[in-house]
């Protein structure tokens, strides 16, 4: 039986536009550049570098954009946080039901930039719906790493064929499964995590 349900963040809560900063490397012919930046990305959802230290990574591998609209342009795949979203975890969190847990690959601008296109009021309300909110830069961990998901189940006492993960990302749930997680690998676009109900063993 299900008794504690870890969701990620985005694409599942909040909207992306993941491909954002790609359109703006194509646009500055910057394509070749890919793979440093997601070192450079591996590095900052794990807090090893700082925002600046980020930018100014970004800056040179972009260096026709300006750190202002780098930066601009890296919180722009942060889209809208639906309210019907809002209103159904904190429905299930007023239920008392389920532990409920956030578990998200996120670094230190996106957090504070959704919370203020949120407003701080309903962020704050989002995050007052789980018992841990973890932000892989803030753990020093990151999905689909394995010792992520150690990490959770260890430091609350979770049993893993108790626990169930919500994640858009199928190498995050599979490496979820690997430990015994009962998982949801919602597909984008044509699923909601408002249908969770449904889809729990």
């Amino acid at each position: 039986m299900v008794k504690n349900i870890i969701f990620d963040f985005g694409d599942i809560f909040v909207n992306l536009d993941k491909p954002v900063i790609l359109r703006e490397m194509e646009k500055y012919k910057c394509l070749d550049a890919l793979p440093q930046l997601e070192s450079l990305n591996s590095k900052y959802e794990i807090g090893l570098i700082s925002s600046e230290e980020f930018i100014a990574g970004l800056h040179k591998l972009i260096p026709q954009a300006t750190p202002e609209q780098l930066t601009d342009s890296w919180n722009a795949m942060l889209l809208d946080f639906p309210d019907h979203r809002l209103g159904f975890i904190e429905g299930l969190a007023n239920e008392g039901k389920y532990r409920l847990f956030l578990l998200s690959n996120t670094n230190a601008l996106h957090i504070p930039h959704v919370a203020q296109k949120m407003g701080l009021e309903k962020f704050e309300r989002f995050k007052n719906c789980f018992e841990q909110f973890y932000l892989s830069h803030e753990i020093q961990l990151r999905k689909p790493h394995l010792d992520i998901y150690k990490f959770v189940l260890e430091n609350n006492g979770l049993k893993p064929e108790e626990t169930f993960f919500v994640d858009d990302t199928k190498a995050n749930t599979e490496a979820a499964e690997s430990l015994g997680i009962k998982t949801w690998n919602l597909l984008v676009g044509q699923e909601d995590v408002v249908q969770l109900l449904s889809k729990l063993p």
